[in-house]
């Protein structure tokens, strides 16, 4: 089991002038554990339950390009890039150079983008859902043709390139991996079938188990083994010290966010007894973020996984 870090939110109650030396001690911590990963949102508002439009929010990959030349192992990606912020080519080229500055460690993290609130305040259109869902589909194929140096002339219903130069090539061979994010089964998941490296998928352990059976069905139908692509899984994580911390803790997500989220709670064994169940339901990398962790707790949990 490969484990990622998630960094959520900024509003470390530091000075904004403090604010990226405090995310670089995240991704340092996460470097120097057992993380394979570190991953941001690409947002441009912060969410609500963090705060909403009033708290911190730093762009995406301007950021992993920081991280990335301060980190030297950690792959880098967002968790996920909404389809709708950036045109696909613009997309590709853009990750492109953040593998290049990274050494060949970036991943592309997309999806069908949701967040209404920041796409009207910033002026971008938010497509029906059938829309955004046809977008992601042209964009993968965009940007997949565009890492392998295909040069791709596309006419889509939405996007079009005319032999579009993707100079220089990524370092990666093949290019960096598509990170498909989201877990609607007649769409989303078989659009991972047919163009993903990577699945991310939320939830309990039930719905894993299903969301994963669903993902392979898919796979099996488009002709492609399910051992290509990688079924990885957000949650928030949450480290205690006590019997009495872990219940309180978990009461408090299940009232906030619900059961079915699929929150991981409790003290060093604990934790690493669901991990080894989300294993069992086909999970093979866990990304996990820490919004009330400093980075002695990024240490601690990557202690669990060495």
């Amino acid at each position: 089991m490969k484990i990622g870090l998630q960094i959520p939110n900024f509003s470390f109650g530091t000075p904004d002038d403090q604010m990226f030396e405090k995310v670089i001690e995240l991704a340092t911590a996460a470097e120097e554990s057992a993380f394979d990963s570190v991953w941001v949102m690409d947002h441009f508002y912060q969410l609500p339950p963090l705060g909403g439009p009033t708290q911190p929010m730093l762009e995406a990959y301007t950021l992993l390009g920081a991280i990335g030349a301060r980190t030297r192992r950690v792959r880098l990606g967002t968790l996920v890039t909404g389809v709708t912020y950036r045109n696909p080519a613009l997309l590709a080229k853009t990750v492109t150079t953040l593998d290049l500055i990274s050494g060949g460690r970036a991943i592309l993290g997309i999806g069908a983008a949701w967040y209404d609130v920041e796409h009207n305040g910033l002026g971008v259109r938010y497509p029906p859902d059938g829309e955004r869902l046809d977008r992601l589909e042209e964009a993968v194929q965009i940007c997949r043709a565009m890492f392998r140096g295909q040069r791709p002339s596309f006419a889509g219903r939405y996007y079009r390139t005319d032999e579009a130069w993707n100079v220089p090539a990524p370092i990666q061979a093949g290019g960096p991996p598509i990170l498909i994010g989201g877990g609607g089964e007649k769409r989303t998941l078989r659009l991972v079938a047919q163009y993903g490296d990577f699945c991310n998928i939320t939830g309990n352990v039930e719905t894993i188990r299903h969301k994963v059976e669903v993902l392979r069905r898919h796979c099996r139908e488009v002709g492609r083994d399910p051992a290509e692509v990688t079924v990885s899984r957000l949650s928030t994580c949450v480290l205690t010290n006590s019997a009495p911390e872990t219940k309180t803790t978990r009461e408090f997500l299940r009232d906030a966010v619900g059961e079915e989220s699929g929150y991981n709670v409790g003290q060093d064994d604990e934790l690493l007894a669901q991990v080894e169940e989300l294993g069992e339901a086909g999970v093979e990398y866990c990304i996990f973020n820490m919004p009330i962790s400093d980075a002695d707790g990024v240490r601690r949990l990557g202690a669990i996984f060495r």
